[in-house]
Order: C-alpha cells, then sequence, then structure tokens
C-alpha cells in the first residue's frame, strides 16, 4: 500500500502538519452534524462529502477508523450567533407536528442523501437527547470554576481559559460580537451552556438540571459527546466552515475547562488534534438559504435529472478548503465527466481481458504506479482536483492491460467514492420529475428519425427534433459520448 506520510491543514494552527494518530493505528474522527428540523441543502451536504474522503482517505492509508457524526435534536437557536428560538422547537410549532417527529423525519431524510452520495456510514450516529445526562454530568464538572448562572441559564465564563477564539482569530477587546448579548453577561462572548426555559412556558424537549428545567446549549452537546465516544484528545475534528467562528471556539473552550488544560499553543489541549474545516459552497441566485423557502437541496437535483454522484464529483473537484461555486452548468460539465469516466470503464469491461492469476513483476509494478500517482496527491492535504486527474490517465493509458487498469480503478474508487465499477450508462440516465415523455417513447420517435435521416427526409427529421424537444428532449446528433439524448 501506499505510504506517503498524510499532511492536513490545522485550522487551528493554520499549518499543514503531518497526521500521527494519538492512538496507534486508529484514526477517530467527529464530524458535526446536521440539526435536523429541515431537509439538508447541497451546500450542508458539501461538509459531509469532505469528511468522507478524509475517512476513507485514512481508511487507504491501513488505520482503523472510528468516525462519529452528530444529529442534533435539541438546542441549536435559530440564528447560530447562540440568539433566538430552538429550531426544533419553532420547527414543531409551526408544522403543529411532535418534535420527536419532526427530528425523525428529517434525520432519515438527511440519511437518504447521505446514502445517495455514496458517503460511508460512521461508525455511529449520535443523537443529542440520548446524552442528556452526560451533559448535566459535564456542565456540573466545570460550573463551579468556569461558569455563572442567570435567570435565562447557566453560562460560561470565556475568562477563565486560555487562548478563547484562537480558532477563529476572532478575539477582540469587545469580544465575539456575534454571540447573543444578554444582560448580567461578564463578558460579550461568553455563552450559555444550558438554558432555562422561562417562565411561563413549556418546552416539548426539557428537563430537569440543578440549574432549572431546561435544555442544554448547541455547544455542549459536541463536548460530551466527543468525550464520551472517543476520548480526548481524539484524532480529527471535522465541520463547515462556518462553525470554525463560533460553535468550535465554544466547543474548545468547554474541553480545555473539562479536561484542566492550558492554552491552546498544545493543540491537544483543544480536544482533538486537528481540526480541519470545509470552506462554503457559493450559490449565487440565494437560494443556498433554506429561509427562502424553495432551497437547493440533493432531491430538487435528482428530479431535473441529474445523478447525485455527479453533484459528488462536482465537490471532489474544488478543493475542500477553496470555495465552491454552484452553476447548473458546473453540475452539467460534472455529469458529462461522471459519463465519460462511466463509458471509459465500460469499455475496459468490455473487452473482457482476464488476467493470469497472481501478479507478474512488471503487471506489479505498474499497478502500484497507478496507486503511488494517487497516493501521493491525496497525501497533500486531500488533493482531489488533481488526484482526479489520475483517473483519466488510467483509463486511458494504453501502456498496461485493461484488468491491470480495471483493478487500479476499483482501488483508487475506494477513496473517490463515485461507484466506477458499477455505475452504468442507464443509471446515470435520470428523468426528470416533470418529464411528459416516456424512455420508450423517446427510443420510438429516435428510431423514427433515423430512418428518415437515412431516406433524405429531412423535413420528418427536424419536424420529429422539433416536437421531442417541445417536450423537454435534447437530441444530441454526433454527441461523442454515444448518449443520442437527455432530458432536459
Amino acid at each position: 500500500m501506499p505510504d506517503t506520510p498524510l499532511k492536513l491543514f490545522n485550522s487551528l494552527t493554520r499549518s499543514l502538519e503531518e497526521f500521527q494518530p494519538v492512538h496507534e493505528g486508529e484514526a477517530r474522527i467527529y464530524t458535526c452534524g446536521p440539526t435536523v428540523y429541515n431537509y439538508p441543502h447541497i451546500g450542508n451536504m458539501r461538509a459531509y462529502v469532505f469528511a468522507d474522503v478524509l475517512g476513507r482517505t485514512l481508511s487507504w492509508k491501513g488505520y482503523d477508523l472510528t468516525h462519529i457524526i452528530n444529529i442534533t435534536d435539541v438546542g441549536h437557536l435559530t440564528d447560530d450567533a447562540d440568539a433566538g428560538e430552538d429550531k426544533l422547537e419553532k420547527a414543531a410549532a409551526k408544522s403543529e407536528k411532535s418534535i420527536w417527529d419532526i427530528a425523525a423525519h428529517y434525520t432519515e431524510a438527511f440519511k437518504a442523501d447521505i446514502a445517495a452520495l455514496n458517503i460511508r456510514q460512521p461508525k455511529e450516529w449520535s443523537v443529542a437527547t440520548d446524552y442528556i445526562e452526560p451533559m448535566i454530568e459535564f456542565a456540573k464538572s466545570i460550573a463551579d470554576e468556569h461558569c455563572y448562572e442567570l435567570d435565562s441559564g447557566l453560562y460560561f465564563d470565556v475568562s477563565t481559559i486560555e487562548d478563547y477564539g484562537r480558532l477563529a482569530r476572532a478575539v477582540t477587546e469587545e469580544g465575539e460580537g456575534r454571540i447573543d448579548a444578554v444582560e448580567g453577561k461578564r463578558n460579550a462572548a461568553d455563552f450559555a451552556i444550558w438554558r432555562k426555559t422561562p417562565r411561563g412556558e413549556t418546552r416539548q424537549m426539557e428537563w430537569d438540571s440543578p440549574w432549572g428545567k431546561g435544555a442544554p446549549g448547541w455547544h455542549l452537546e459536541c463536548s460530551v459527546m466527543g468525550e464520551k465516544l472517543l476520548g480526548f484528545p481524539f484524532d480529527i475534528h471535522t465541520g463547515g466552515i462556518d462553525h470554525r467562528e463560533i460553535h468550535h471556539p465554544n466547543e474548545i473552550a468547554q474541553n480545555q475547562a473539562f479536561c484542566g488544560c492550558g492554552g491552546l499553543d498544545e493543540a491537544t489541549h483543544s480536544g482533538a488534534k486537528i481540526w480541519m474545516h470545509n470552506n462554503f459552497l457559493v450559490e449565487r441566485s440565494g437560494k443556498m438559504s433554506k429561509s427562502s423557502g424553495e432551497f437547493l437541496r440533493l432531491q430538487l437535483l435528482i428530479d431535473k435529472g441529474y445523478h447525485p454522484l455527479a453533484y459528488r464529483l462536482m465537490c471532489l473537484q474544488a478543493h475542500y478548503r477553496s470555495e465552491l461555486e454552484f452553476s447548473w452548468e458546473g453540475l452539467g460539465a460534472a455529469l458529462t465527466r461522471l459519463k465519460r469516466l462511466v463509458i471509459a470503464v465500460e469499455a475496459l469491461k468490455s473487452r473482457n481481458l482476464a488476467s493470469a492469476s497472481g501478479l507478474s513483476e512488471k503487471r506489479s509494478a505498474a499497478l502500484q504506479s497507478y496507486l503511488d500517482g494517487v497516493d501521493f496527491l491525496l497525501s497533500d492535504d486531500l488533493n482531489t482536483p488533481a488526484a482526479l486527474t489520475n483517473l483519466d490517465l488510467i483509463l486511458g493509458s494504453l501502456d498496461d492491460a485493461g484488468s491491470v487498469r480495471l483493478e487500479a480503478l476499483e482501488i483508487v474508487d475506494q477513496i473517490f467514492g463515485l461507484n466506477l465499477s458499477n455505475l452504468t450508462r442507464a443509471d446515470l440516465r435520470i428523468r426528470p420529475k416533470d418529464a411528459q415523455i416516456t424512455e420508450a417513447e423517446i427510443e420510438a420517435e429516435l428510431l423514427r428519425r433515423k430512418e428518415a435521416r437515412l431516406a433524405k427526409d429531412f423535413a420528418t427529421s427536424d419536424a420529429i427534433r422539433a416536437s421531442l424537444s417541445a417536450m423537454g428532449v435534447e437530441v444530441m446528433d454526433g454527441d461523442p459520448l454515444g448518449w443520442e439524448w437527455k432530458l432536459v
């Protein structure tokens, strides 16, 4: 197996660092999961494609992977700046449904998107409401030294730990300005780790605690579940770049308090050895926000005829630390690239080039060369855009037997997760939701058009093309991919 040292960018130190596991032969990752009050949009899903590639790379490197993704079903407020109502409580009130039903529905929707994008299942889905008692115990253990109580809840005093906000590089004399202003707070950046239910109100999710009936703050769950399931310090904590500004600094502060740790010159004092963040997916129309009504979710892409793995490929074509601009043209280009890869794989398979049993010296060297090329690029902070070009090299090479190239492709696709060995052209031809014609009818009309063209009856040929176009079918004469038509 290739053994180029894996270097990853640590957001806490702002530097590339060679991965050295806390526990020999193991890799332990915690990924901030969704708040299950609505469907995830495609920008949300970029974070899980990134975390999946990270996990697949560590598996490829031979580590025994333990990956945890949490499900936030309580505590996350409507404003990431620690303000407003609980997102689940608000969604339940709006829909007049049980908050538990809301959480269950959107959890399953999220997991369906995970499966559609060929993202591997984590070792465990950790659900916030399963850890209420450990959260209370965690809060009790740090309350005397690091917290104070107000009418609205128990607050963490950020002045009691060293280097608060270093991850975000956001510390100023005024503190973190995006944190909600609450009367009585000692510091502007102080945050709630337990929120009391206001007098006269009843929440669907509330529990008794030493500070009164209420619910945990959003940041508390990740500290508790990370410690319980992976142990402090664990190897890598991932999340979207938006978490780098408030959520993760607050999580780190809690971890420092719990461990009795010092400053963050020692990264493990943060609770994790490496903090990694993917950049935003940018969409210029404003439909990335869930508050916009009809927002961009994976099902919308499928409804428009795009295979979900085209979106996965689109994500891989940009480095995870770079902004990725979404456009329908860009998604279409990714789908075309995926089609080309599938066609090339099918062409190799059709040759039925069986190899002799075992690896000859030449065959072994050729296979290792392909694997080394991919490994070298992925070891440079998961450089997927460059590593993807090796798929074209593997599939297009004329120097090695097809069976060697197929074997190399199957091995490296364990990292890319594009399922190239199993995808077919038919899989990628997804019927848009609003299409008014069946595939059988399309094929029949194309056959009739082909006969007309052979008879040089171009008027009939053009009429059939126009008729198909009116029904949303684009006829692609001379298409080098051999698809002949697509639904648009």
